[in-house]
C-alpha cells in the first residue's frame, strides 16, 4: 500500500521544509528558549533577593562595628565599663557596695524605686560615705565606677571637715538588663511601652 505515490514538486518541498523549520523553531522556543529564559529570570530575582539580604547584613555589620568601636573608645576613655547583670542582680550589687565601702569610716546607702525602659533596668541609689582623706574617697569612687557591676555616678558633693576627713554625697545608678532576667512582683512595667 502506497500512501504517497507521487513525488513532491519543488514548491511543495520548499513549503514542507519551511513548515519543518517553523515547527523546529517553535519546539526550540517552547522547550529550550522559554525554560532557559524563565530559569534566568528566576535566578536573577533570587540573586536580587540575596543581594538585598547581603546589603542588609553588611549594613548591620557596619552598624555593629561602629557600636563596637564606640564601646572600645568609651572603654579606653573609662578604662572599664562594668558588666550589666541580668535582672534581679541587687544582691550582688549590695554585696559589691559593701565590699567597696568597707574601707570607709562610715557609709549610708538608700535605694530608690527601680525603673525600666525596654530591656534596660535602672537601680538608682543615693550614697553617703566618709573617708580619712581625699585620695581614699577618690579610690572608693574609682572602684565603684570600674567595678564588676555597671555603675554610673550622677550628682556628687564633696565636703572636707576640720580633721581632713572627706564626706561624699552622691547619686548613682546600677544598670541591669532583662536579657536572661526573670520578672518578679517588684519589677515595674515597661515605660517604653507606655509612651
Amino acid at each position: 500500500m502506497k500512501i504517497l505515490s507521487r513525488e513532491f514538486t519543488i514548491g511543495e518541498k520548499i513549503l514542507i521544509l519551511v513548515l519543518v523549520l517553523i515547527l523546529l523553531g517553535l519546539m526550540y522556543y517552547y522547550f529550550v528558549d522559554m525554560p532557559v529564559r524563565n530559569a534566568i529570570m528566576s535566578d536573577q530575582a533570587e540573586l536580587d533577593t540575596l543581594q538585598s539580604e547581603l546589603d542588609a547584613v553588611q549594613n548591620r555589620l557596619s552598624y555593629l562595628t561602629g557600636i563596637r568601636k564606640n564601646l572600645d573608645d568609651l572603654q579606653g576613655d573609662n578604662k572599664h565599663l562594668g558588666w550589666m547583670g541580668s535582672y534581679n542582680n541587687s544582691e550582688a550589687e549590695v554585696r559589691f557596695l559593701n565590699d567597696v565601702l568597707a574601707s570607709t569610716m562610715k557609709y549610708n546607702i538608700n535605694f530608690a524605686n527601680v525603673t525600666r525602659d525596654g530591656n534596660q533596668i535602672r537601680r538608682n541609689f543615693s550614697l553617703r560615705f566618709q573617708t580619712a582623706n581625699y585620695p581614699e574617697a577618690q579610690d572608693v569612687i574609682t572602684r565603684l565606677l570600674q567595678g564588676e557591676n555597671r555603675c554610673l555616678m550622677g550628682d556628687m558633693k564633696c565636703s572636707v571637715d576640720q580633721n581632713g576627713s572627706v564626706t561624699i554625697d552622691a547619686t548613682a545608678t546600677f544598670y541591669e538588663t532583662m536579657v536572661d532576667g526573670v520578672a518578679d512582683a517588684v519589677l515595674p512595667s515597661d515605660s517604653a511601652k507606655t509612651k
